[in-house]
């Protein structure tokens, strides 16, 4: 499995969804193992492609223009949610939780460089 397994339409053409979804995942302390791993190897190359230094995390918050304190705004979110969520004998995954985080926030944004 890799890191857009299942194959799922929500992210065709549209890689920089998926990278949003996992820089939930990783404020929220929930990033898989596996993806942790891709997103590491994939440092040089978001590096090259935008031309800033530093992890996966700091590249994406750069290019988004994202606030320093959004990881811990993310995880006040998530616990808040999930109680919610328990409150109503409901079960928030991670993956429903970082889809509406990005839909409703973050889903029409495009990194602030230009890839071409």
């Amino acid at each position: 499995m890799g890191f857009f397994d299942p194959p799922n339409p929500r992210y065709k053409g549209k890689p920089w969804l998926r990278l949003l979804e996992m820089y939930v995942f990783w404020a929220i302390g929930e990033l898989p193992a596996r993806e942790a791993a891709f997103l590491e190897n994939i440092t040089p190359n978001l590096q090259a492609t935008f031309k800033r230094g530093g992890n996966w995390q700091s590249i994406i918050a750069a290019e988004m223009e994202f606030p320093s304190d959004l990881p811990e705004m993310l995880g006040k979110l998530w616990e808040r949610n999930c109680e919610i969520a328990r409150q109503n004998r409901v079960i928030l995954t991670t993956q429903q939780f970082a889809e509406m985080v990005v839909d409703k926030n973050l889903g029409d944004i495009e990194p602030r460089t230009s890839v071409e």
